[in-house]
C-alpha cells in the first residue's frame, strides 16, 4: 500500500503497462491526472495539442503505426464529445487506444444539476464507441480498472477503450495497492477440427483465394508460406495492405481479386470482415468460404461461412500450413499469370484516373519502402487504396469503413512521433486538411518532420462532383473559400512549397522530406476523373 491522489494510482498503473506516451489536454477535471503526469518527469512523454479531436487522431496514428496502445486524455463533456470522431476511427480500423477522461464530481453524476461539462450518460457514449468503458469510482479501484482496460485492449480484437473517474476521486489521497502489470495475455485455443476441415477444402481447392485484413498484421510470412503452397492470391484491402509486399506476385488489391472472385472455388479469409466481396461481389453455392477472425461475432456478421475459425491468425494459420502440407502436392507457379494480371491493373486504373496516377508515382518514388502513408478522402486517396504499392505492414494507415474526414495531419503526426526515424507522408484534400489544420502548430512545437500535401481545388470535391453528375448540377454547399497554404503553412513556422504538376513535386518533395520540421505542400488541383466505377466494381457472381 502506498499514499496517493486518484490521479497518481490511474497514471502509475497506465505507466506500469507500458504506456510511455500520452496525447492530450488538461482541464478543471483532470487537473490532479495532470499533476501525476508532471511528477513522473521521464516516465512517461506528454503531448498536447490545439484541439481534443487533434489528440485523439494523434493517438490513433501512435497506434495504428507501431500494434502499441495510443493513450489520449481529455476533460469530459464537450471535450470528449470532440474525440468521437477519432474514437469511431479506431473502432472502425481496429486500433488499440485508450481513452482516459474526467468526470464532475461523483455524488452528482447523473443527476443533471447542470455542473461544469455535464452531459447525460457520458459512460453510455463511450460504450458505444469502445470496444470496452468504465467508470473507476475511487482511488483504489484504479489499478484494477487499468489492468482490465489492458487485457481488453491486448485480446481478442484490438480495439479501443475507454475509462472516466470524477475529479474528486482523482484528488482524494488515500492507500492504494499498485498491481503487477500482466506480462501474457490467453489466446483462444486452436480448433483443429475445424482447421482440418478448412485444410481439406483448401488441398483440393482449385481456384484458392486468400483475403486478408488487420487481424492478419502479425503473420505476414506465414500468409506468404500458405498462399505460395497454394498459388493463391492473397487479396488485401485498407488495412491489410503491405501484410504480404506487393512486390509478391501473388499480393493483389481489390480490383485485382473481383477479376478472381468470379471463378473462386475456396475463399480463406484471415482477420479480415470479407464485407466488400460478400455483400458487394456476390456468392453462391459452388464458392466455400473459411473465415479466421478472433472476434466470433465478426464471423457470422454478414452470414455464415462454411467454415468459421475463431482463434487468433499467429496460431491458426500455422496450423492451416502445417494440416495442407500433408494433403498437397507442389502445385505449378502462377507468377506468370498473375504478374499480368498485376499489369492489366495498372494499365485499367493509367487508362481510366491518368491524372491521380501520375501523382501516385512520383510520392510513392520519394517514399522510403518502410515510410508511412496516411491517405485521406481525397481523390488521390480514393485511387490509392487500389493503386498505391506497399511494401511493408503498418505503412498503410486508413480510417477504413469510417471515411472520417480530416484525420489525415493530426494521424500523420502521432505516427511520425511514433516512428520519428521513418519518413511519414499525409496527403489531404483542401476541405479535409482545414478540419485540423490547427496541428502544424502541434507539429512545430514538438518538431514533428511530417510533411502534408494538400490538393486544392477549392470544393468538396467528390460531393461537388455528385452534384454535379448525379442530381442534374444542384451544386450547393460544396465551394469552398481557400488560403495561400504555402503562406499559412510558413505562418506556423512549416516549411511551405508548391507544386502544380507531377514533375514538379518530384522536385519538391525531397526537400520537404529533408525538413528538421513539419512541411506543407500546396498542389492547385483541377477535375478528376471519377474513380468509384473502377474502385467499386459491380457483382459478378449471382447470389443464393
Amino acid at each position: 500500500m502506498t499514499r496517493m491522489t486518484g490521479g497518481q494510482a490511474l497514471v502509475k498503473s497506465i505507466i506500469d503497462h507500458g504506456v510511455d506516451t500520452i496525447f492530450g489536454l488538461p482541464g478543471v477535471q483532470l487537473d490532479w491526472f495532470f499533476n501525476a503526469l508532471h511528477d513522473e518527469g521521464n516516465n512517461i512523454r506528454v503531448i498536447n495539442s490545439r484541439h481534443e479531436q487533434g489528440v485523439a487522431y494523434m493517438a490513433h496514428g501512435y497506434a495504428q503505426s507501431t500494434g502499441q496502445v495510443g493513450a489520449y486524455a481529455v476533460v469530459p463533456g464537450p471535450g470528449l464529445l470532440n474525440t468521437t470522431a477519432a474514437l469511431s476511427t479506431s473502432l472502425a480500423a481496429n486500433v488499440p487506444v485508450l481513452c482516459v477522461t474526467g468526470q464532475i464530481p461523483s455524488a452528482y453524476i447523473g443527476r443533471g444539476h447542470g455542473m461544469l461539462h455535464e452531459i447525460p450518460d457520458q459512460l453510455g457514449v463511450l460504450r458505444g464507441l469502445t470496444k470496452w468503458a468504465a467508470r473507476i469510482d475511487h482511488p483504489t479501484d484504479a489499478p484494477a480498472k487499468v489492468a482490465e482496460a489492458f487485457r481488453q485492449l491486448r485480446t481478442g480484437r484490438p480495439q479501443p477503450v475507454a475509462m472516466e473517474m470524477g475529479l474528486d476521486q482523482m484528488a482524494q489521497r488515500c492507500d492504494v495497492e499498485l498491481l503487477p502489470a500482466a506480462k501474457d495475455y490467453s489466446r483462444p485455443p486452436v480448433d483443429e477440427d475445424a482447421v482440418a476441415k478448412a485444410a481439406a477444402l483448401l488441398a483440393k481447392a482449385e481456384k484458392p483465394m486468400i483475403f486478408i485484413g488487420s487481424g492478419a498484421m502479425a503473420v505476414g510470412e506465414a500468409i506468404r508460406e500458405l498462399a505460395e503452397m497454394l498459388q493463391a492470391p492473397v487479396v488485401a484491402n485498407r488495412t491489410g495492405r503491405g501484410i504480404l509486399s506487393d512486390r509478391h506476385y501473388l499480393s493483389l488489391t481489390q480490383t485485382a481479386g473481383h477479376r478472381l472472385w468470379a471463378e473462386a472455388d475456396v475463399i480463406l479469409a484471415v482477420g479480415s470482415r470479407l464485407q466488400v466481396p460478400r455483400m458487394n461481389w456476390g456468392t453462391d453455392d459452388e464458392m466455400k468460404i473459411i473465415h479466421v477472425d478472433i472476434d466470433p461475432v465478426e464471423i457470422k456478421r454478414v452470414n455464415t461461412p462454411d467454415v468459421p475459425i475463431v482463434g487468433d491468425a499467429q496460431d491458426v494459420v500455422p496450423a492451416l500450413i502445417a494440416a495442407v502440407a500433408g494433403q498437397l502436392d507442389a502445385r505449378p507457379s502462377r507468377e506468370d499469370e498473375m504478374t499480368a494480371l498485376k499489369a492489366e491493373m495498372t494499365a485499367l486504373w493509367q487508362d481510366r484516373l491518368a491524372p491521380q496516377m501520375g501523382w501516385i508515382k512520383v510520392l510513392r518514388e520519394a517514399l522510403d519502402d518502410d515510410g508511412i502513408y496516411v491517405d485521406e478522402l481525397t481523390q488521390v486517396g480514393y485511387v490509392s487504396r487500389m493503386a498505391w504499392p506497399v511494401y511493408r505492414p503498418r505503412s498503410y494507415l486508413t480510417s477504413a469503413y469510417q471515411g472520417t474526414l480530416g484525420c489525415g495531419l493530426a494521424v500523420a503526426i502521432g505516427a511520425k512521433i511514433a516512428n520519428p526515424d521513418k519518413q511519414v507522408l499525409s496527403i489531404n484534400g483542401d476541405g479535409g486538411f482545414m478540419y485540423n489544420v490547427q496541428e502544424l502548430a502541434t507539429a512545430v512545437k514538438y518538431n514533428v518532420a511530417v510533411v502534408a500535401i494538400v490538393y486544392a481545388d477549392g470544393a468538396y470535391g467528390n460531393v461537388r462532383r455528385m452534384q454535379q453528375n448525379l442530381y442534374d448540377g444542384r451544386v450547393i454547399a460544396s465551394d469552398l473559400t481557400n488560403p495561400d497554404f504555402v503562406q499559412l503553412a510558413e505562418s506556423f513556422g512549416c516549411a511551405g512549397y508548391r507544386a502544380e504538376t507531377p514533375e514538379e513535386m518530384a522536385e519538391v518533395l525531397p526537400e520537404a522530406f529533408k525538413q528538421s520540421g513539419p512541411a506543407v505542400i500546396e498542389v492547385p488541383f483541377g477535375p478528376t476523373p471519377d474513380p468509384w466505377a473502377t474502385i467499386m466494381p459491380p457483382r459478378n457472381r449471382p447470389r443464393t
